[in-house]
């Protein structure tokens, strides 16, 4: 299975190949990821409904950028946070190198209810797990 590997209990069949006979474990490099995009799609569907999202980070930001240097991730959130809603969401939704960094260190920790981050998390777990 992707993003699974054996832990426990590991023999090896007759063709060499090795046979899990425990439980598996997920990547969690790889979910952390996929939790991240999936936080950040339900919050970019948010962002035309509720413009206060989209505030509450800019607001954020501009206390990250208002100290003497300013990090790297905090200039790129200015940047994209200076566009409409929907760059913004665009962005928050995109699989790119950049999207996955600036995730990362974002401005929309607390824009999910906990339920919703939890409901979140257990349905990427189970999506991750179901992968094949």
């Amino acid at each position: 299975m992707a993003g699974v590997s054996c832990t426990k209990e590991e023999s090896y069949g007759l063709d060499g190949v090795p046979v899990c006979y425990g439980f598996l474990v997920m990547d969690p490099h790889r979910l952390a990821e996929e939790r991240s995009v999936a936080y950040h799609r339900a919050i970019a569907e948010r962002l035309r409904e509720r413009p206060e999202i989209l505030e509450s980070a800019r607001r954020r930001v501009e206390a990250w950028t208002s100290g003497g240097s300013v990090p790297f991730y905090a200039q790129k959130w200015a940047e994209i946070l200076a566009g409409d809603a929907s760059s913004v969401a665009a962005f928050l939704a995109e699989r790119s190198e950049l999207a996955n960094e600036l995730r990362q260190s974002s401005p929309f920790a607390g824009a999910l209810r906990p339920q919703e981050r939890w409901r979140i998390w257990r349905e990427t777990r189970d999506r991750f797990q179901g992968t094949p």
